[in-house]
């Protein structure tokens, strides 16, 4: 049982429920072979275009070794390649393919699914309202530089 005290800890509250979130969310996509940081990749990637492989690990805040393991898992499995870079010939992007985009589409059934089970207590408007509230936090944190992870919102989108 969580002490009373402990409760009154916003901090307290947002990692535990991040644990929980992240165990949720970690079962769905364990089920299909991937982990937390293959989805992050493949979305990213997704969400701004082809990116050089020391950029992805800047943004993500990531040891650009575990990332190179990341991509090559995605790229073993069809969901990237490794392209070169149409404006610098010396760069190689990471670059999401059809199959990815598919994976991506699939996967969406299982984030809503993880996102169900962690909110079930809280009514549609109440989910509306927390995640603008915890987006309001991030983009804060985001800005002060004091926020370790997605740093997506610095950068502009890559071609």
């Amino acid at each position: 049982m969580t002490p009373p005290s402990v409760l009154n800890l916003s901090a307290s509250l947002m990692y535990a429920t991040g644990k929980a979130a992240r165990r949720t969310l970690s079962e769905k996509l364990s089920a299909r072979g991937l982990r937390l940081w293959h989805l992050t990749v493949l979305t990213l990637v997704a969400d701004l275009g082809p990116q050089p492989k020391g950029v992805l690990a800047a943004r993500l805040d990531m040891n650009a070794s575990d990332l190179a393991k990341i991509v090559k898992d995605l790229a073993d499995a069809g969901q990237v390649e490794c392209v070169r870079s149409l404006t610098d010939r010396r760069r190689v992007d990471v670059r999401i393919t059809p199959e990815g985009r598919r994976a991506l589409d699939h996967l969406s059934a299982d984030i809503a699914s993880a996102d169900d089970d962690l909110l079930t207590p809280l009514s549609e408007a109440e989910r509306e309202q927390l995640t603008s509230l915890l987006r309001r936090v991030q983009t804060h944190h985001e800005g002060t530089g004091s926020s370790a992870g997605f740093r997506v919102a610095a950068h502009a989108r890559q071609p």
